[in-house]
């Protein structure tokens, strides 16, 4: 039997090919985000890191598909085990980077154990939703796979990483819904949580009663996000920035290298959480909405490998690793365009981030495996 062919006749290249368009956008935005034409050292180096990271992803994808997906739902509880301990370790010995503890310095890359850990979390969570589906509408067996991402959402959130956390807390809304639960009683806890949230915010403001779930930079990010110009100079800079280059890109944009936000340095964070308004200002409209088309195609790629799924965990799996992207793309384009509170969260194969790229990466690689495995193929 030939492997290969096989292998290309099963293969929705639609994916693969869509997922390497998107880095070489990135690689092209980053290198104008970090003004690569200006021949800095440090500037290629941007460069020169994520292309490794891309390059790494790639071949891990190539390395996931002679594995059996399965075999994560067999090791699930090994999975989970190894992600709390990694996660509960990096509060110890973690490097500090911007206010959040959530990286460690492996010497020549720092490597962010959280992003790793939203994959790990679908898979095990994917496997726990699995074996109780058919008593998933009872309270008692939803609290299982509850405590499964709650876990990981409380380590994540004492890093101060509240925007990782959210994505945990989305993956699992969405999936939980997909694997058949509660609905009624979902709606209830999270729309009464939500609204508790807010309700408690208002009173911080208006009584001046404490926000101990919130770290001072969190509270300011939500008040930029209602009025960015209460402080347009300092904690509504950014916001601020971003939409001006957002607006100033118009139809066609001013050209690559040309935009004046970006290479001035107006634009804060350019090549990592605001690189969307980079694509703005230099792309205009025309190069947005070919991003976000981009992104529209592969979501619906991804959809269609989860209905066609040999079984209902690789279906969850797919559906889990669809809801990350989603959040990352909702998320990071909203909060460049002030629709959405600044988190931090990047946009996936665009914004630079070695560990992200690599995880994001790993992900596609097993929606790939998933789906060649709708068939029986001899690997």
């Amino acid at each position: 039997m030939n492997w290969n062919r096989k292998f290309l006749r099963y293969l929705n290249v639609s994916i693969p090919l869509i997922v390497i368009l998107l880095i070489m956008i990135g690689l092209l935005i980053i290198s104008s985000a970090v003004e690569v034409n200006q021949h800095s050292d440090n500037s290629m180096l941007y460069l020169q890191k994520q292309a490794i990271a891309a390059i790494l992803g790639i071949l891990l994808i190539i390395i996931i598909q002679f594995f059996d997906y399965r075999i994560f739902k067999e090791y699930s509880w090994v999975i989970y085990i190894c992600t709390i301990i990694l996660l509960g370790v990096i509060l110890g010995i973690g490097q500090t980077i911007s206010g959040g503890r959530r990286w460690i310095d492996l010497g020549l890359v720092s490597f962010q154990p959280s992003e790793l850990a939203k994959i790990l979390v679908i898979l095990v969570l994917a496997a726990v939703i699995d074996d109780n589906a058919d008593d998933l509408g009872y309270l008692t067996v939803m609290f299982k796979p509850s405590l499964v991402a709650f876990i990981p959402f409380i380590l994540i959130l004492l890093q101060n990483d509240l925007g990782t956390s959210l994505v945990i807390l989305f993956i699992y809304i969405v999936m939980m819904f997909a694997g058949g639960g509660n609905v009624k009683f979902m709606a209830f806890f999270f729309g009464g949580g939500f609204i508790m949230v807010v309700l408690m915010i208002v009173s911080h403001f208006f009584i001046g009663t404490p926000l101990p779930f919130l770290k001072e930079y969190q509270l300011n990010r939500l008040i930029v996000f209602i009025n960015p110009n209460v402080d347009p100079y300092g904690i509504g800079y950014n916001i601020i920035q971003s939409k001006i280059a957002l607006g100033s890109g118009e139809l066609f944009g001013k050209g690559l290298f040309a935009g004046t936000q970006n290479q001035l340095n107006f634009l804060p964070e350019k090549h990592t959480d605001f690189i969307f308004s980079v694509i703005g200002e230099e792309f205009g409209f025309i190069g947005v909405a070919v991003v976000l088309i981009l992104f529209l195609f592969l979501l619906w790629q991804f959809l269609n490998v989860a209905r066609n799924a040999k079984d209902q965990y690789g279906y969850l799996v797919v559906v889990g690793i669809t809801a990350m992207f989603l959040f990352h793309i909702l998320e990071n384009v909203g909060m460049t365009m002030g629709m959405m509170p600044i988190t931090g969260i990047p946009l996936p194969f665009i914004s630079y981030g070695g560990t992200f790229m690599v995880s994001s990466l790993i992900a596609v690689g097993i929606v790939i495996n998933i789906n060649l495995r709708k068939n029986k193929i001899m690997f």
